[in-house]
């Protein structure tokens, strides 16, 4: 039952985890390297993400430099930016390709925190459902009689508290992204 409780509160801690990762590619009106770093870009044949093929940073709070490790890049990267969904245009100057980030509207900005909620909304459904996958394991162990009725009870108390603890977070999270968003 403990074993069950642990890798229970494991998946739910890595749901977060993801929740966090989805969040950090919702643009706000702040450079972060998270928006690009998982664009693909054709990298000698291969798709690879863009942080892989070169280095980024954020030299203030409303650009994203991109130096490529291999100059030829550069047009490659360029291409695979301007078709990604960021809406953000690259301008190269022979060597650093440079991201601008323009304030968002409050029409966008409302776009995103619809985004950030339906992040939220998935995360809750993911906890829900390892909420299900153990109570499941605990009535199968009920039935064939490794656990008694009691033990049965205590186990789904247990996770409807875990349940309760992480949904809670992941509330907390989402309020503070959208505040973020927001916020100029």
């Amino acid at each position: 039952m403990d074993n069950l409780l642990k890798d229970s509160e494991r998946k739910m801690k890595a749901t977060i985890d993801h929740l966090h990762q989805e969040f950090g590619k919702v643009r706000t009106g702040r450079a972060s390297v998270a928006l690009v770093e998982d664009i693909k870009v054709e990298f000698y044949g291969n798709p690879t993400p863009l942080n892989q093929t070169a280095t980024l940073s954020t030299p203030d709070s409303r650009t994203i430099s991109i130096a490529p490790w291999d100059p030829t890049m550069l047009p490659v990267i360029e291409k695979a930016i301007s078709a990604s969904d960021l809406g953000l245009n690259p301008s190269n100057d022979g060597k650093v390709i440079r991201l601008n980030i323009p304030p968002l509207t409050t029409e966008r900005r409302q776009q995103m925190t619809k985004i950030v909620r339906k992040y939220a909304e998935e995360a809750k459904i993911a906890i829900r459902n390892i909420r299900r996958d153990f109570n499941d394991k605990i009535k199968a162990m009920e039935k064939d009689s490794s656990i008694s009725k009691d033990e049965e009870k205590r186990g789904h108390d247990q996770i409807q508290k875990m349940t309760d603890k992480y949904v809670e977070e992941v509330d907390k999270i989402a309020e503070s992204k959208e505040k973020d968003v927001m916020e100029d």
